[in-house]
């Protein structure tokens, strides 16, 4: 997806770039020597790691747990695609036995929102032991993924569904499975179920509200000393 240049302007870090897409106010590249950014003052959640400096990365609230890369930015609409890298982390892992999954939302930081547009693939992960699994299978609207242990358990992806602001996706909730919602771009409708791997690659829409200020940097007060009769 291309970046328009003048979408790539403004703040003190105007001329950093990363890959193909640059970096702007409110974002920051920092050092991941020094941990600084190249501005003062960086805004908080807003600070992106240039990996293999080849593509800038939002880092996840859930430790140890892969971020986001960012595919492109623009800054006048305050939105830019991104890609869920635990998923493909899941999906590509060797032992997915110990592969965890999480949904998506739950691993952003608060400025950023999934934008209403996308639509939500559904991802059962159902246990072998009480028929779950077995019963996914015979589901024509669900497909086997790659991701599954043994004989415990097994995870099944769901065409692309409504995006609900609320979070509640209670009407797709299977018995005997686990299920983790992820965002797709909504042009991904009408896309088999069977897909799911190259539409996680496709990334997604996401939105952020404008950052409050940092907090400003309390330096110690002097104080005289005095004698007080």
């Amino acid at each position: 997806m291309p970046v328009d240049a003048e979408d790539q302007q403004g703040g003190d870090c105007s001329d950093q770039k990363c890959g193909n897409v640059g970096i702007s106010h409110p974002f920051w590249l920092y050092d991941q020597d020094t941990g600084r950014s190249c501005g003062s003052d960086p805004y908080p959640d807003f600070d992106v790691a240039c990996t293999n400096n080849s593509y800038p990365s939002l880092r996840s609230t859930i430790p140890f747990n892969k971020g986001f890369k960012i595919l492109n930015i623009s800054y006048k609409e305050r939105s830019f695609y991104a890609v869920d890298l635990g998923k493909l982390n899941v999906l590509n892992a060797t032992d997915k036995c110990r592969a965890p999954f999480y949904n998506t939302s739950v691993k952003l930081n608060r400025p950023f929102k999934i934008a209403p547009v996308n639509l939500n693939r559904i991802l059962y992960n159902c246990t072998e032991g009480n028929g779950a699994a077995a019963s996914a299978r015979r589901d024509r609207e669900l497909a086997p993924t790659n991701v599954s242990c043994g004989n415990q358990w097994a995870v099944f992806a769901r065409a692309g569904v409504p995006h609900d602001a609320t979070g509640n996706y209670s009407n797709y909730a299977r018995k005997g499975c686990f299920a983790v919602v992820v965002p797709v771009p909504a042009s991904s409708a009408g896309a088999n179920a069977s897909d799911y791997k190259q539409l996680f690659n496709d990334g997604f829409l996401l939105t952020w509200d404008v950052p409050l200020p940092p907090h400003p940097t309390i330096l110690p007060r002097k104080f005289t000393h005095q004698i007080i009769f």
